[in-house]
């Protein structure tokens, strides 16, 4: 038998913003593909009307985009396995329903929820399993006339699936080897629902995952508990051959380790857990990876690293690179730490790797907010001098805002410690130096300043300390001639001048 294409699928409910989780479990299932030439599918599993969210489809697509994690087909990709939403679907569901119904797999219940309840307060741990299922009102103890005329009638009901009690189910799982749970812990879940004609997660993700022929099930570790009875269902259509590998990820752990990650988290140590910033018509604002400064490619690489090891010591790793090294294997069966200050790192090893002129363009509408216009030259150099010093982009202006905006005031602190008695004096000589010379290069400024610095047997440090004064503000910034190169030979003398005017 010809071996199996590799097609896993990513499938979120439009209920809200993707969490940092999903992009995880989108993250790894796009490794897999790649590494394997498989198909990558993008499901959108709105199956409970209820908590459908407008824009949040829109949201999660854009998303992806942002982190580049590339869809193969799927919602707003096409494919021959449409549609891909699982509302479109229905009709497909009531066959299978359908199905489970003629071969005795399934019944028809119509308990309503006063008589569930009813039946909790009298038994305690109720479960509607083969050992209650016998004393409610379904097509297991009613005839066929009855539950007919019920249907005629229009009376609500669910199908539940009928689990056969005292069975060992097997799931093989990718990163936790194999996991047996006994089938009389598990309930008769509910697999369609006739007041929406709407199929429950477990039937449609089953049909669905059937259909569109996928191979392998990457998810979170929340879904191991229904594994065993996902197994039972593929069994119980005679889809046991083409039933997919699963693989049950760690989950993300709060920074303190305690507990599953949650926007609280985020809000109470300052870190987003969305990747973009997400605004529900409701109000609040929740912050974004995006709107915070954060690279795509330092995001999907700190994540990357959350409960998986690449199996050597390199951290940071483009995707192409990552999709090389992935393996499933070693995925941590642990929860994993969210680590926050690390994603800060990423940002910051990911500036320093992009080259200049990518900074600078993303630099330039930070410029514009401040009111300054600059040559994108010059922002390219300023930029190479001082991207080292930053974990965002954002903070270059703290950083390097003398380069394009002459000091107004100057540093109390730094006059007080750096500005001498006859600083006004060394200044105003120095400013005749540098009106000299010629060659204005980084070299030219520093051999024709020490020289006059050691003719004339002035303090290195003080000279230079005060020089730096004049032109920044403060006793911040690169090495000197640096500055003054940049700023140019006439505005070096500008700043100069009014610096002795304000300090003398």
């Amino acid at each position: 038998m010809a071996e199996r294409k590799v097609r896993v699928r990513f499938a979120p409910s439009p209920t809200g913003a993707l969490h940092i989780g999903g992009v995880r479990t989108a993250l790894y299932n796009y490794l897999f593909a790649r590494q394997h030439g498989g198909d990558l599918i993008f499901r959108i599993e709105d199956t409970d009307s209820n908590r459908f969210v407008p824009g949040a489809e829109e949201y999660i697509l854009e998303s992806f985009k942002w982190l580049g994690i590339h869809f193969d087909e799927g919602v707003s990709f096409g494919g021959e396995h449409g549609p891909y939403r699982q509302s479109e679907r229905r009709e497909i569901y009531k066959k299978y329903v359908q199905v489970l119904l003629d071969n005795d797999k399934a019944y028809i219940a119509f308990d309503t929820p006063e008589e569930l309840d009813a039946k909790r307060a009298e038994i305690a741990n109720f479960q509607y399993d083969a050992s209650t299922r016998g004393m409610m009102r379904n097509s297991l103890t009613m005839s066929k006339e009855e539950v007919d005329a019920l249907i005629a009638e229009g009376k609500q009901y669910v199908v539940r699936f009928k689990i056969e009690p005292n069975e060992n189910v097997h799931v093989n799982d990718l990163i936790r080897g194999e996991v047996v749970i006994n089938s009389s812990i598990l309930d008769d879940k509910v697999l369609y629902k006739s007041a929406d004609e709407l199929p429950t997660y477990h039937l449609a993700n089953i049909v669905d995952d059937h259909l569109m022929e996928v191979s392998h099930v990457i998810r979170g570790e929340e879904w191991l508990p229904s594994a065993p009875l996902h197994v039972l269902l593929y069994r119980a259509f005679g889809w046991e051959d083409t039933m997919p590998e699963f693989a049950h990820l760690p989950l993300l752990l709060k920074p303190e380790g305690n507990g599953k990650l949650s926007k609280r988290d985020g809000d109470r140590l300052g870190f987003p857990v969305f990747p973009l910033e997400w605004r529900p018509e409701s109000g609040e604002v929740s912050s974004g990876y995006r709107e915070s400064g954060y690279l795509p490619e330092a995001v999907i690489n700190f994540l990357a690293l959350l409960g998986w090891n690449p199996g050597n010591d390199q951290e940071v790793m483009s995707m192409d690179e990552m999709i090389q090294l992935f393996d499933i294997h070693r995925c941590s069966k642990s929860g994993a730490k969210f680590d926050y200050k690390k994603g800060i790192w990423f940002n910051h090893q990911y500036i320093q790797l992009k080259p200049n002129e990518e900074i600078a363009e993303l630099f330039l509408p930070v410029l514009k907010e401040h009111g300054v216009e600059a040559p994108l030259e010059k922002v390219v150099t300023v930029v190479g001098m001082m991207k080292d010093r930053v974990s965002f982009i954002k903070e270059l202006w703290d950083v390097c805002s003398f380069f394009f905006v002459a000091p107004a005031e100057y540093d109390e602190k730094t006059v007080k410690k750096r500005w001498k008695e006859d600083s006004a004096k060394c200044m105003t000589e120095l400013a005749e130096v540098i009106a000299g010379i010629e060659d204005f290069s980084i070299e030219g400024q520093e051999k024709v300043v020490m020289d006059w610095i050691a003719e004339k047997g002035y303090h290195t440090g003080n000279i230079m300390n005060a020089f730096r004064l004049t032109l920044v503000g403060e006793g911040k910034g690169p090495h000197m001639f640096d500055i003054s190169w940049v700023l140019g030979k006439e505005e070096t003398l500008a700043r100069m001048k009014r610096a002795v005017e304000v300090l003398k």
